[in-house]
């Protein structure tokens, strides 16, 4: 049994450190330095979103002790992540797990460098689920969480599998009291699109929403139970244009159901931008169609 122990420990230990020269600090904040690890070796790192507070002034520490400035390229609050870009050294990015290979009960490992040295905590994978969106709109592939202690300064860092591989960036910002795992299959679409053209375009329809039950008949007629009561519509918005009013149920968009704020944040994906979808709206007691050409959320 102590031979068993002593070789788990060995192999933890051989793991972050083959996993800690892709782990960087990230200082653009006036309190602890967070974390972020290398994305690839012409100088792009990743990191979280909400560590950085000071865009024109950010320091990352390398693996190595040194430290350099850094430019920020883009960021996406919606899923709390920023690409940063660093000039004239070179970087050693991690591996990569492949999509799938994560279950739950695997051991992982949380990385941070809020200091010179890298620091590691020991968890297990506990919830697994299928893709979401974060209250902010966000799409992420899948829902993952591992019950690792995130102490200050680990967001921003990797989880990384006992194999060494990265599975995705742990950040606490997404949702209150609870640590979460950005797959590295967002992270890829995230930061490629980030690298392009420095934002991520999402849809805009411009109406303040809220679950409210259907009528017991247009339940039964529509499968449904609960639709989106609109308290607010945006003067001048695309919801303003379409004739949306205050007091419609939405009930559909572009001919899937809304039943709730994610499925209305689902269909406002980048690519309705500027297209013309049908909004089943129930006004009145009535089922009525009207047409909206989807905006960008500025």
């Amino acid at each position: 049994m102590a031979n068993t122990l002593m070789e788990l420990s060995n192999d933890l230990a051989s793991t972050v450190s083959a996993a800690e020269a892709a782990v960087v600090r990230v200082e653009a904040r006036r309190r602890l330095p967070a974390s972020g690890f290398v994305w690839s070796r012409d100088g792009v790192i990743v990191t979280a979103h909400h560590v950085i507070e000071q865009e024109d002034s950010i320091v990352v520490g390398l693996p190595n002790g040194d430290a350099v400035r850094a430019t920020l390229a883009g960021r996406d609050p919606t899923t709390d992540l920023a690409v940063l870009r660093v000039q004239g050294v070179s970087l050693t990015p991690p591996a990569w797990a492949e999509s799938g290979s994560t279950r739950v009960g695997h051991l992982v490992l949380a990385l941070g460098r809020p200091s010179k040295s890298v620091l590691a905590t020991l968890g297990i994978v506990s919830a697994l689920r299928e893709s979401w969106h974060t209250p902010t709109g966000g799409r992420v592939d899948q829902y993952l969480q591992a019950d690792v202690s995130m102490y200050p300064g680990f967001s921003g860092g990797p989880l990384v599998a006992a194999s060494g591989h990265v599975i995705g960036l742990n950040t606490t910002a997404l949702l209150r009291g609870a640590t979460l795992t950005i797959p590295v299959t967002t992270l890829r679409r995230v930061v490629e699109t980030l690298l392009a053209h420095g934002k991520i375009k999402r849809g805009h329809l411009g109406v303040g929403v809220q679950p409210a039950r259907l009528p017991a008949a247009i339940a039964t007629q529509l499968a449904q139970e609960t639709g989106l009561l609109v308290v607010a519509v945006e003067p001048g918005s695309p919801a303003d244009q379409a004739a949306l009013l205050l007091g419609d149920t939405i009930v559909g968009l572009a001919g899937a159901p809304v039943r709730y704020p994610d499925d209305l944040l689902a269909g406002l994906s980048s690519d309705r931008i500027g297209t013309t979808v049908p909004v089943r709206v129930l006004r009145g007691g009535r089922l009525q169609e009207l047409m909206a050409t989807i905006g960008e959320r500025q």
